[in-house]
């Protein structure tokens, strides 16, 4: 009896092992898109955080410049590092069928500042990259603000 309990804790160990390596080398969601909240007005001017999404993939955070106590520009920053941005035209055409499963526009010409209510951060990559775009609501639409890789 005592080998039988032994062989099938060992069999437990081992499948553990098993899943806990799968685990590991999972990938991240081929398309994804995170919202964030806009700073409160009133703020000291300078870079504030608008908001941080962490994950074992890496941590995304929304930051926006703020003068006169005013949100001026919301821009992502990749584990603590600016984007090399994007230009729309040099996207990938896998990210217009992310942006449209997400119920965002498709991304056009940048804008000079991105400004909103709300903002999303709309994730997809390729074999090679991974891709951040990042829209602004206003007016009742998604605006496309920016693109860029980490």
């Amino acid at each position: 009896m005592s080998k039988l309990l032994i062989t099938a804790a060992a069999l437990l160990l081992g499948l553990a092992a098993l899943s806990a390596a799968a685990a590991d080398k999972k990938e991240p969601p081929s398309c994804s898109a995170i919202t964030f909240r806009p700073v409160p007005s009133g703020l000291t001017d300078g870079v504030s955080d608008a908001g941080l999404y962490k994950s074992r993939f890496g941590r995304i955070e929304v930051k926006t410049t703020v003068k006169d106590g005013t949100a001026q520009d919301y821009f992502v920053e990749i584990n603590g590092k600016p984007l090399d941005k994007v230009a729309a035209k040099d996207l990938p055409k896998e990210i217009e069928a992310c942006a449209k499963v997400k119920r965002m526009s498709v991304p056009a010409a940048s804008v000079d500042a991105c400004t909103g209510d709300r903002f999303t951060v709309l994730i997809t990559h390729d074999s090679e990259k991974r891709y951040f775009l990042l829209y602004g609501h206003a007016g009742g639409s998604w605006k496309f603000c920016r693109a860029g890789t980490a």
